[in-house]
């Protein structure tokens, strides 16, 4: 697992990086386990845009990934690490003893032929899921449920992971890659060690048209746009904006948009 360097023959080549794809072990993904998605392009059920800048970009197939991990006690065998396009992180292709396949994220260092496995009582190793009452203080884990049974929701993009602070009552404190400590309840699950592909923080983009590869569309800056289109729009030459920094909408940037307020006891410390 590495980060190449072109060589610098065109200027959308001179500073572009990227992966060099080491630890991948197979190029097309099991096709059971894969389905087609239409792309929203960013728009509701309506036909609004309510996620901007997005659209275009590569056709890809969605791989169906297991974040519950809920086969418990049955041991299953690592067939292959892949690349997964909708996701940074690698993906594991898991074989059952009973004859079936499931993906899940893999975790750095897990490699073709490991044996891993979920549920209570199952060792402490990488890529084994297991309850946070059982995993040691300390452990560095991922993949984790917000409540138990639902499937893992936080700590799944490649390089993190959570640590596993300390345990009282019925909660264990979690320090999140962001650095906020959560409440978490002690029957949910989390899978030991780090998301892989740890360089991904690394790779440089290099050019505007690999990010319309991945489906990202142009942004316009405010002060690029006419009054009516933006707040900080209009004024005579090139004008710096004359106010703060805000939205299309005028909702200044910055401000705390959490509304939350059922969970906020979970939360111990803030990640700001």
């Amino acid at each position: 697992m590495g980060i190449k360097r072109c060589k610098p023959t065109s200027p959308g080549r001179r500073f572009v990086t990227f992966s060099d794809f080491s630890e991948i072990t197979r190029e097309e993904p099991y096709k059971p386990l894969t389905v087609c998605i239409k792309k929203a392009k960013g728009r509701n059920n309506q036909g609004r845009i309510t996620s901007w800048l997005k659209g275009g970009g590569n056709r890809k197939l969605y791989r169906i990934i297991d974040f519950k991990r809920n086969k418990h006690g049955i041991p299953a065998t690592v067939e292959s690490i892949e690349y997964d396009p909708n996701r940074s992180a690698r993906i594991a292709l898991l074989k059952y003893v009973d004859g079936e396949y499931r993906y899940i994220l893999a975790p750095d260092g897990l490699k073709v032929g490991d044996k891993v496995m979920s549920g209570s009582g199952v060792e402490i190793k990488v890529g084994n899921s297991l309850p946070l009452r059982e995993i040691p203080l300390g452990t560095m884990i991922h993949n984790i449920e917000l409540y138990p049974g639902g499937g893992g929701k936080l700590v799944r993009s490649a390089g993190t992971a959570a640590q596993l602070m300390a345990k009282e009552g019925k909660y264990a404190h979690i320090k999140l890659p962001s650095g906020e400590v959560r409440l978490i309840n002690l029957n949910c699950f989390a899978t030991i060690g780090q998301v892989s592909n740890i360089e991904h923080e690394n790779v440089i983009i290099g050019k505007a048209g690999r990010m319309r590869h991945m489906g990202r569309r142009p942004s316009v800056r405010g002060v690029a746009m006419n009054p009516i289109d933006h707040p900080l729009g209009g004024g005579e030459g090139k004008s710096s904006g004359g106010r703060p920094a805000c939205t299309p909408w005028g909702k200044p940037e910055g401000i705390k948009t959490r509304k939350n307020k059922r969970t906020d006891k979970f939360i111990i410390k803030r990640r700001k």
